[in-house]
């Protein structure tokens, strides 16, 4: 009698101990299908839809596949830079001051972003389709950027079109729009008006070659 009495908590207790890792696993199995923002979706091997962007902490999310962002302030950021747009998109998204996030803390996208607007950290590698761009999100960009108004990334290797403007901290690659911008660029930059660390020129601007201050 004894023996049962001390056995069966033990046995109980193994069961949560179980139940526990189990739920764990569950969280970490990638799923076909997931919504955001959740604290359960981690892994992600078909569709991600974002209603809105993650508060708080965020949960780094791995997509193998797409990710649909519907967050409705992408509709509407865009009225904000209506006016000065090239000033206000260099002084304000991109300040050399601003946080940068380590991969790990960062949402990784190996596939297709489709979405109004994103302001988490990510990092896409593939294609990235953004009303609004990325705000207020540190960004990186393996692949493609398009946009129908502009593309703001900390560093993109690739290509980047938007009609208005290009605006990125570290761009290896190719940028077409009516306002290129980069300060550590190696490439070539097609628009009206072309900046870069080494010139500023109309219609086209390049330069293949590491500056003194600038990263690999």
């Amino acid at each position: 009698m004894k023996t049962q009495f001390f056995l069966i908590p033990i046995l109980l207790f193994s069961s949560m101990i179980y139940a526990s890792d189990t739920i764990k696993a569950d969280s970490l199995r990638p799923q076909v299908f997931g919504f955001s923002p959740s604290k359960n979706v981690k892994n992600i091997n078909g569709i991600l839809f974002k209603y809105f962007e993650e508060d708080g902490d965020l949960v780094p999310k791995k997509v193998n596949g797409l990710v649909m962002g519907a967050n409705i302030v992408g509709i509407f950021y865009p009225f904000l830079l209506a006016f000065n747009l090239p000033d206000a998109l260099s002084k304000g998204s991109l300040n050399d001051d601003y946080e940068v996030v380590s991969e790990n803390k960062m949402n990784k996208i190996n596939g297709l972003q489709l979405s109004l607007i994103n302001m988490e950290p990510t990092m896409t590698n593939g294609l990235e389709i953004n009303v609004s761009s990325n705000i207020n999100s540190y960004a990186i960009t393996n692949g493609m950027a398009v946009s129908p108004l502009y593309n703001l990334h900390h560093e993109i290797k690739g290509v980047s079109v938007a009609p208005f403007a290009n605006v990125g901290q570290k761009c290896r690659g190719l940028q077409i729009s009516l306002y290129n911008s980069c300060e550590d660029f190696r490439g070539i930059q097609i628009g009206a008006w072309n900046e870069n660390g080494k010139r500023k020129l109309p219609f086209i601007n390049w330069n293949f070659r590491k500056q003194k201050n600038q990263k690999p």
